[in-house]
């Protein structure tokens, strides 16, 4: 038998670099990648119409990417099994650090049981030999057995109450075996690594899953009850996604809820962002179920997408769909994105090519609509990882023309959230970027067709590393806010905050603004001071108050990434309230595309959520937490532009309104909300306790006209076309969830 001899220093750097998984930010090699090519799009090739056309690329991009993706593709394993190989010819030395990789690779793809063996054999070798590297195994091998734990019980068992934080109820695992093992080695971290904080974590959290917390955990490893403990009483909003037809299984993707073929049902469009994943559309049955269409869609082969959103961009009166894609992949993330149009009836053609919008293939998750020049015309935004961006006017034809260098956008800071909003109220919408590298950018529209940065001058460009955010008045001065989010925690700045000590990571930013374009960072005199993370986010409101509530689908590609998402409770626009736990939010699955809609047509907003990591072995299945109901009032708007775009994106709404004594305003904007997940653009507004709205006016910046209606009923369905001087009530079709029957 060979003597095992492990050279200490050389091996430890081998498994630094080693263990090293890529997060959900640029890849390290995002400047060295492949030599493979682009798919090829030229005007020399083959003849295909301009939905068969995107067919047949995103098929090549598939088959490309079963050895390339970096995320999802099986040759980085298949490249190590051969040099494996050939280095366990020369001795288990060299091997070993091969063969710690090669177990995070097999978690990568899902093959989570063969991972356990390869990383309880590396264990007991290092273990004999005393190697200090065993402690990093050790902690692997508790992150990759909890979830082989949330395989055979989340997902295989799944209930409403699965992988909620604090795990309780029909939550707590059936089959609790890799659970025990999970706190077994997260234990022994901890004795070997104090502060390996987030194997205290770990621990705690395998507890809750198997039904032994807080007892089963030593006391000096023990985060108290009461930390999870919400900062205020909040409804539970039961996750009924299992019920409905809307638990589809998948990885991180986008959704959109709106409705698709104009029968006043909202309905819902999720994304998978492999390159294999197929887009799939849910058409709102009207009976408390989702049947999915995508065969009839007609989207068959469009596959991928990190993010969706809609426009209703060619003025037809229906919604049309904007999928983007290649983000997070560097030089091979050049895949195409889709402008997909809808023929008013829920099914949709790739117009990507005839529109103009092919050409430019760079990695983006980031794109956002709106009328930038007011011709009455919906224009894009698209931003970019790799190059520059693109502005597309849209020409009023059904094509577009990038006007990014015309128009002083040629930014390129790894864009990863894109928002439009008229912040100084001079009627043309103005740009924020939330950029990865670098500051975060704020041009402002000159009525021109230029913009200028002036993000450094009205100071709002931090966080530095950010992600997600949205334009917004969250406390209803007529003003609008940005928020935008920090990328830059992780598990141990989560556990540390939930422990009550200094976390360490940069905070969100709260911009409040003037309507004058002047903002103040209100972070923390609002309370938003803990770490966060997030990457699918938007706003609505729950408790239909008249105050936005946001909510933030947090995580990264890290298996060890096992965090709630986060609730926030409007206060009344005086400070935010984290009710995570308490309304059965803090979900520990990653969170990407988030859309509040009244799916139900019941006059609250309930909370759809696309779930799942950027690796096959992290899918999971995404979620609808349903409104219990408030006692509050609503109004929903569908308005519609004659002058403006159709889809009436940047109309600003005012409802005057009294409850008994006090009379206060409550403004909206029309759009999809966040950066990541999309809302309906009909307006469900919450109106408290007014029982009529004493004004309600449409400002439409296009005509720079307003609508202006007295003594409005509530808790109804309004259909308002611009330049008209009476609405329509629409007839409303009430739906019960099937949980509810």
């Amino acid at each position: 038998m060979q003597r095992l001899s492990i050279n200490g220093p050389v091996i430890a750097a081998l498994f630094v670099s080693l263990v090293t998984v890529p997060g959900c930010g640029p890849p390290p090699d995002v400047a060295q990648t492949s030599n493979a090519s682009a798919p090829n799009t030229s005007s020399a090739d083959k003849p295909l119409d301009g939905h068969l056309r995107m067919v047949a690329l995103l098929e090549q991009v598939r088959m490309d990417a079963k050895k390339n993706h970096q995320y999802l593709g099986d040759g980085d394993l298949r490249r190590l099994l051969a040099k494996l190989a050939e280095a366990e010819k020369r001795g288990k030395t060299i091997a070993l650090p091969l063969r710690f990789r090669k177990a995070l690779l097999l978690r990568n793809l899902g093959r989570t049981d063969d991972a356990i063996n390869e990383l309880l054999n590396l264990h007991g070798l290092l273990k004999q030999s005393g190697h200090p590297q065993t402690v990093q195994v050790g902690y692997e091998l508790a992150v990759t057995f909890m979830r082989g734990a949330e395989n055979q019980n989340c997902v295989d068992n799944h209930t409403g109450e699965s992988c909620l934080l604090p795990i309780r109820g029909s939550g707590v695992h059936i089959n609790k075996e890799y659970a025990r093992q999970a706190m077994r080695y997260a234990e022994e971290t901890l004795i070997a690594e104090p502060d390996k904080i987030a194997a205290l974590w770990l621990l705690n959290v395998a507890a809750m899953a198997i039904g032994e917390y807080p007892e089963a955990v030593p006391e000096p490893y023990r985060i108290t009850p009461e930390s999870f403990e919400s900062q205020e009483p909040f409804p539970k909003f039961p996750n009924i996604s299992m019920m409905t037809g809307l638990d589809t299984m998948s990885q991180a993707g986008g959704s959109i809820a709106d409705d698709l073929n104009g029968d006043g049902l909202l309905d819902i469009v999720v994304s998978s962002w492999g390159p294999g994943d197929q887009l799939r559309v849910y058409m709102n049955s009207g009976d408390g179920t989702f049947r999915e269409t995508t065969e009839q869609a007609g989207v068959i082969g469009i596959y991928g997408g990190l993010n969706l959103n809609q426009a209703d961009f060619d003025n037809d009166g229906d919604i049309d769909i904007y999928v983007m894609r290649g983000a997070w992949l560097g030089e091979l993330g050049r895949h195409p994105n889709s402008l997909l149009r809808n023929d008013g009836n829920g099914n949709f053609v790739d117009v990507t090519f005839d529109a103009g919008l092919g050409d430019a293939q760079y990695p983006t998750q980031a794109s956002g609509w709106a009328d930038y020049d007011n011709d009455g015309h919906i224009d894009l935004f698209v931003g970019s990882e790799l190059n520059s961006c693109q502005l597309y006017r849209n020409n009023g034809d059904g094509t577009f023309t990038d006007m990014a260098t015309e128009a002083g956008l040629q930014t390129d800071r790894f864009t990863k959230g894109v928002m439009w909003g008229d912040y100084d109220n001079d009627r043309f919408p103005d740009l924020y970027l939330s950029n990865l590298l670098g500051p975060n950018q704020l041009f402002h529209n000159q009525g021109d067709g230029t913009f200028i940065d002036v993000a450094p001058e009205v100071g709002v460009t931090l966080p530095e590393s950010s992600f997600p955010g949205w334009f917004w008045d969250f406390n209803n001065d007529g003003a609008l806010d940005i928020f935008v989010g920090a990328y830059t925690s992780n598990i141990r700045s989560v556990a540390l905050s939930f422990l009550g000590r200094p976390h360490g990571s940069l905070l969100d930013r709260l911009y409040q603004g003037d309507g004058h374009g002047a903002f103040r960072d209100v972070t923390e005199e609002q309370n938003l001071t803990g770490p966060s993370l997030p990457m699918g986010a938007n706003f609505g409101d729950l408790d239909n108050d008249g105050f936005p509530d946001f909510y933030l689908g947090t995580g990264d590609p890290s298996f060890d990434s096992i965090m709630p998402n986060l609730m926030f409770h409007n206060l009344g626009g005086t400070g935010f309230a984290n009710v995570s736990t308490a309304g059965g939010f803090g979900h520990l699955q990653k969170g990407h595309g988030v859309a509040f809609a009244d799916l139900d047509n019941d006059g609250d907003q309930d909370v759809f959520m696309e779930m799942g990591g950027a690796y096959l072995g992290d899918a999971y299945l995404n979620a609808l937490f349903e409104n219990p109901g408030f006692s509050n009032n609503w109004i929903t708007l569908k308005l519609i532009g004659a002058t403006s775009n159709r889809s009436a994106v940047g109309a600003r709404i005012r409802c005057s309104i009294s409850e008994g004594e006090t009379k206060r305003d409550i403004y909206k904007w029309v759009n999809s909300g966040g950066s990541f997940g999309a809302n309906p653009l009909r307006r469900e507004i919450g109106l408290g306790q007014a029982e009529t709205i004493d004004v309600l006016e449409i400002y439409w910046p296009t005509s720079d006209t307003t609508q202006r209606f007295e003594d409005v009923a509530v808790n109804q369905f309004l259909e308002i076309t611009e330049d008209q001087e009476t609405y329509r009530s629409t007839p409303r079709q009430q739906l019960s969830f099937k949980s509810s029957m």
